[in-house]
């Protein structure tokens, strides 16, 4: 009598949530603030409102600057308000110099 048991590492991928949002400040240590818009209808009057959330996002290699448009990737919980890592630059702000 066989039985074929799924060792417990084997756990099928979670599919981790992605924003597309712009750098607003990275005037902390390897962290950016991104503000990601979305567009909403109001249930009554049917306006399109736009709302606006901020999120803290992991940059460890200090890529991203105010005014660039990111990607950013859910994470696991880095600090007490940090759960975003910087997945990917989709537009790059203008750099002096």
């Amino acid at each position: 009598m066989t039985t074929e048991t799924t060792p417990a590492a084997e756990k099928p991928a979670v599919r981790k949530s992605r924003k597309v949002g712009t750098v607003v400040s990275n005037k902390m240590e390897k962290t950016v603030v991104v503000e990601v818009t979305r567009l909403v209808k109001h249930g009554r009057y049917g306006k399109f409102m736009k709302k606006s959330a901020r999120f803290l996002a992991d940059d460890r290699v200090f890529a991203c600057i105010p005014g660039d448009v990111v990607e950013i990737e859910e994470t696991r919980p880095l600090s007490a308000r940090k759960r975003w890592r910087v997945r990917a630059v989709v537009t790059a702000a203008r750099r002096e110099g």
